[in-house]
Order: structure tokens, then C-alpha cells, then sequence
């Protein structure tokens, strides 16, 4: 891959890459850490892409998998900064920060579905193709996710 080739794809897609790093991990440094990981693993990259989709997908896949690598860790697990949570971004001021935290306090594999499918807009079976799960996995953790969210908003508000 070329130089240039590389810079275009940092342009177009280093946005979604450092939201889904950081939607699993929680903390902006630990998140730039796989994004540039990512993004060296394109440039050593040896097979080919089928379209500017097909690198996006697997940039995404990439960050998804390097994410839930480091949260599994040992050293992760004794490390995680709280004050990454504002860090995300927010849509909706009003409710954008009281949905972002509720999500936060999920398990990271449920928040690596909810991100691709509501924050990416992947399908379910894209979404299980990307997480190397099955269609019926992603929609359980959907289905568990948005119930747990759910749950917790309104314990938060109740």
C-alpha cells in the first residue's frame, strides 16, 4: 500500500476507528494505541480490498477485536480510567450523556455489537461476519443490550 493510498484511508476513516476503539476500552490514550495499530496493520496489509467499504469494514473489525484484546487483559482490568466516559461523542446533549454512560457500564462484547449496529450501521449478519459471532449471538447481545440499557435508564431516572 502506498503512502498516499494510506493517508486517504487515515482521512476517511480514522473518525469511526477511534470511536469504536474507544466505545470498548474507555480511555482516549488506550484508544490511539489501537488506532495506530490499525492502521499499521493496513499498511503492512498484503491482500487485496474489494472497495473503500470492504477497508472500512475490516479497519472497524480490526480496531473491534484489538479492543476487546486489551479489555480481556490482565493489566486492562486493573488500569481503566473513568474519566475517558466524556470523551465520546454526544449527539444529543440532553439524553446523549445519560445513554453514553449507561453504555459504558456494559459488558465490553455488548457494547462492541450496540457501537457497530447503532453508532456504524451494520447489519446484524455484517456485524456477526465482523465480530466472528454468529447472526443469532448478535442479535442476543442486542436484544440483552438494549434491555439492560433500558434498565439502567431508568433506574437512573426512577
Amino acid at each position: 500500500m502506498s503512502g498516499n493510498e494510506l493517508k486517504r484511508y487515515v482521512e476517511l476513516y480514522r473518525t469511526s476507528v477511534t470511536n469504536a476503539a474507544l466505545f470498548i476500552v474507555k480511555n482516549p490514550a488506550d484508544a490511539e494505541d489501537i488506532v495506530q495499530d490499525v492502521f499499521l496493520k493496513l499498511y503492512i496489509h498484503t491482500g487485496e480490498f474489494k472497495n473503500d467499504e470492504h477497508v472500512r469494514a475490516w479497519l472497524l473489525r480490526c480496531a473491534i477485536n484489538g479492543s476487546l484484546n486489551l479489555v480481556r487483559s490482565g493489566w486492562h482490568k486493573n488500569s481503566v480510567s473513568l474519566d475517558s466516559i466524556k470523551e465520546l461523542p454526544d449527539n444529543n446533549p440532553e439524553t446523549g450523556s445519560e445513554i453514553r454512560n449507561a453504555m459504558m457500564s456494559l459488558d465490553p462484547k455488548l457494547r462492541a455489537v450496540l457501537y457497530l449496529h447503532y453508532f456504524e450501521g451494520y447489519t446484524d449478519e455484517e456485524t456477526a461476519k465482523m465480530t466472528g459471532i454468529s447472526t443469532a449471538a448478535v442479535k442476543g447481545r442486542l436484544r440483552r443490550g438494549r434491555d439492560k440499557l433500558r434498565n439502567l435508564i431508568e433506574n437512573e431516572r426512577g
